[in-house]
């Protein structure tokens, strides 16, 4: 059973100036994305796609979250709905071999060197 979980916030906005494209929000358009690419994706086992009604960070849109039982949970926001699932899928990579789930900025993906909205500790 995986430990390692990429929460989607499916609600959120296509942009801070777009809320739907095509009818669906933004949120909608990055999950469906994410799984179609991760048909083929070696981290389906370690790793679970999970989406979420609403991960409060609105203003920032599209969010999502890596976490995993003892490591650091990072938030991202500001991501493209069509152009970030090659990014997050590698981040998501960069996570699951972290220790501690610290991905340094300069090793993360381009378009995942800026958004980062949180890092939380681990539960102990």
């Amino acid at each position: 059973m995986t430990d390692h979980v990429l929460f989607i916030c499916r609600s959120c906005s296509v942009s801070k100036h777009q809320r739907e494209h095509l009818k669906h929000r933004g949120g909608f358009h990055l999950l469906e994305h994410l799984k179609q690419q991760s048909k083929t994706w070696e981290m389906n086992a370690p790793f679970v796609i999970r989406e979420v009604e609403c991960l409060s960070a609105c203003n920032r849109p599209c969010v999502v979250v890596l976490s995993a039982p003892g490591k650091t949970t990072l938030m991202f926001g500001d991501l493209s709905p069509f152009e970030s699932a090659p990014a997050i899928r590698e981040l998501c990579q960069q996570y699951f071999r972290s220790a501690d789930g610290i991905v340094p900025r300069s090793d993360r993906p381009d378009l995942l060197k800026r958004g980062i909205l949180a890092r939380i500790p681990p539960v102990t």
